[in-house]
């Protein structure tokens, strides 16, 4: 025997009562749920903008080196007791699209040439200043790293060399100071192995305007 229609129509809408009971649930997570993933998205692109920021700040410090320099540099051999000042001209100029910059120059040395080179940079995953140097007075056997951290208005940065081959290394600081937009200190102390420090070499530039 065939049921009547109204039995059959009720048991369909109890039945599609019951669906949309079961899936309401989902519906309402999948809607509160959904906007949460923004502020997610938020916070990442504002680290990618602060990151990006700083790697800018940060490259600003090196570019603002670039150009052509000339000056003094001073240089002293015993604590106290100026051995020499002489002229010294210098290029900073941007390497590899300017993640690096490359630092050369000449001078001369109680009446000798000198030359010399530093390649210098800034780690972007440690955030601190790596400088290479070769010089062919100074290090004239070996390549000097240093390390450093960024200061006020410039950065320093620490190396060692080796002074005999039965002897503790030396520690020897650079300090770059930019004085204004035309003017730059270099800066180098000897440190030795107890830790006394005293000044070695300085070189005040200022920047020729071409």
């Amino acid at each position: 025997m065939t049921k009547p229609p109204a039995f059959k129509s009720e048991r369909e809408g109890d039945s599609v009562n019951t669906m949309l009971m079961r899936f309401a649930p989902l519906v309402v997570c999948v809607l509160l749920t959904v906007p949460k993933s923004a502020p997610a998205q938020d916070a990442a692109q504002s680290d990618t903008l602060r990151t990006t920021a700083e790697q800018a700040l940060q490259n600003e410090a090196l570019q603002s080196l670039v150009g052509s320099w000339e000056g003094t540099c001073r240089t002293w051999f015993e604590p106290g007791k100026l051995a020499d000042e002489s002229k010294i001209s210098g290029t900073i100029r941007p390497i590899l699209d300017g993640r690096f910059i490359r630092h050369e120059y000449e001078a001369t040395i109680q009446g000798r040439p000198r030359h010399g080179e530093e390649l210098i940079a800034r780690n972007a995953i440690t955030k601190r200043f790596q400088v290479s140097w070769v010089d062919d007075f100074h290090m004239n056997y070996a390549i000097m790293f240093s390390e450093g951290e960024a200061t006020e208005n410039g950065f320093a940065v620490i190396g060692h060399y080796d002074a005999a081959a039965d002897a503790p290394p030396w520690g020897w600081k650079t300090v770059f100071e930019v004085i204004d937009a035309d003017h730059l200190t270099i800066t180098a102390y000897n440190i030795t192995p107890h830790g006394q420090e005293a000044m070695a070499v300085e070189t005040t530039y200022r920047r020729v305007k071409r």
